[in-house]
C-alpha cells in the first residue's frame, strides 16, 4: 500500500511513521507536514534514508497543491494527524486552528473522494466529548457520548469528524476515526505537559500546575496509539469511531510528582499557577469497542512507560534542546534545501 501520513513530523505522526515504516517494509509511507512550529524533521531521523519513506512539504488546506499531490501520488490510504493541537495556543487564535483542523481536513476530504482512497482516517481526540466530573469514577467516554467541547481547539476537531462522518454517509468514502486519550513518549514536543515538567526539572526550575493540580487526564502511550491507528486502517469497520484509552488516569499532580520522584527533583519546584479558562476536569476512555472489535490492548502501563518516556528525555537532550533553542527549524534547509518536494 502507499500510505499518506499528515502532519508526520509532529509527536504522534512521527512516532506513526516510525513504526509504518519499521514494521511494513512493503509500503510506502509518505509523510506530508507543514513544518509549522511543532513540525520537526529531526525526530524522523532513524528512518529518513528507508526506502519506503518519503517527506513531502505541504500544506493541508492549500486545495490545488493537495489535488496535484493526490493525482500524482495514487494513495491507498490517507491517516490524518495534521493538527493545531494546543488548547492555550487555541484560545489565543482560534482562526489557526479552524483553517487547518476543519478547512485542511475538508480539502483531505474531497481528494480522498475524487481519487477513491480505499480508506481515509481521521486523527481525532477525547477532547470533543468535554469532560467528566471528577467524583464519578464510574463514568466513561464511549463512542456515543454527545459531543460537549471547551475549547476553540476541541471545537475544530469536533467539527472535523462530523465532516469526515458526512463523507462516509453521503459520498460513501470509506472512512474511520479514532479518539484517543492524552498521549505520551517520545518526541513530544516541549510545550505539553509531561515534556515540560520533565525538562524543567532537569534545569531546576519551577513546575507551573495549572490550579490545584486536580485536573485528571487518561495517559496513552505514544507507540499503543499507533498500533491502534494501524489495526483501524487495515480492519476497522468504515464509517465507524473507536476510542483509545489507556486505562491509565491521573491527576496532573501526581503526574508532576512521579517525574520529580523519577528524577530525585524536590516537590518544592511545584508552583500552582492561575487556571485554564474552560478546563477541562476530567477525561477517562471506555476502549472497549477497539478492545473487543479489533482485539487491541495497551502495552504500557503508566508507570513503566513514564519510566521509559524520562530516560529518552535524558538519553535525547540534543533533540530537546535544538527546539529549545530554535534549532531544529533549520534541519529542513539542511536535508532537503530549497528545492521543491
Amino acid at each position: 500500500m502507499k500510505i499518506l501520513v499528515t502532519g508526520g513530523a509532529g509527536f504522534i505522526g512521527s512516532n506513526f511513521v516510525q513504526y509504518m515504516v519499521n514494521n511494513y517494509p512493503e509500503d510506502t509511507i509518505v509523510n506530508l507536514d507543514a513544518l509549522t512550529y511543532a513540525g520537526n524533521l529531526e525526530s524522523l531521523k532513524s528512518v529518513e534514508d528507508k526506502p519506503n519513506y518519503r517527506f513531502i512539504k505541504g500544506d493541508i488546506s492549500d486545495r490545488v497543491f493537495i489535488m496535484e499531490l493526490f493525482e500524482k501520488e495514487a494513495f491507498d490510504v490517507v491517516v490524518n494527524f495534521a493538527a493545531e493541537s494546543h488548547v492555550d495556543r487555541s484560545i489565543l487564535d482560534p482562526e489557526v486552528f479552524v483553517k487547518t483542523n476543519v478547512l485542511g481536513t475538508l480539502v483531505l476530504l474531497d481528494a480522498s473522494k475524487k481519487f477513491q482512497i480505499k480508506r481515509f482516517h481521521q486523527v481525532s481526540t477525547d477532547e470533543v466529548y468535554g469532560d467528566l466530573p471528577i467524583d464519578r469514577t464510574d463514568l466513561f467516554f464511549t463512542e456515543d457520548t454527545p459531543l460537549h467541547t471547551s475549547s476553540p481547539y476541541s471545537s475544530s476537531k469536533a467539527s472535523a469528524d462530523l465532516f469526515v462522518l458526512s463523507y462516509y454517509r453521503t459520498y460513501g468514502l470509506p472512512v474511520t476515526i479514532s479518539r484517543c486519550s492524552n498521549n505520551y513518549g517520545p518526541y513530544h514536543f516541549p510545550e505539553k505537559l509531561i515534556p515540560l515538567m520533565i525538562i524543567r526539572a532537569l534545569n531546576n526550575e519551577k513546575l507551573p500546575v495549572y490550579g490545584n493540580g486536580s485536573n485528571v487526564r487518561d495517559w496513552l502511550h505514544v507507540t499503543d496509539h499507533c498500533s491502534a491507528i494501524d489495526l483501524i486502517i487495515r480492519n476497522g469497520k468504515p464509517g465507524e469511531v473507536y476510542n483509545v484509552g489507556g486505562h491509565n488516569e491521573k491527576t496532573n499532580l501526581e503526574v508532576v510528582k512521579e517525574i520529580l520522584k523519577a528524577l530525585n527533583k524536590p516537590e518544592s519546584l511545584i508552583e500552582y499557577v492561575t487556571d485554564r479558562p474552560g478546563h477541562d476536569l476530567r477525561y477517562a476512555i471506555d476502549p472497549s469497542k477497539i478492545e473487543q472489535e479489533l482485539g487491541w490492548k495497551p502495552r504500557y502501563h503508566f508507570e513503566t512507560g513514564l519510566k521509559q518516556t524520562i530516560d529518552w528525555y535524558l538519553e535525547n537532550k540534543d533533540w530537546w534542546e535544538h527546539i529549545i533553542n530554535g534549532e531544529y527549524r533549520s534541519y529542513f534547509k539542511e536535508m532537503y534545501g530549497e528545492r521543491l518536494l
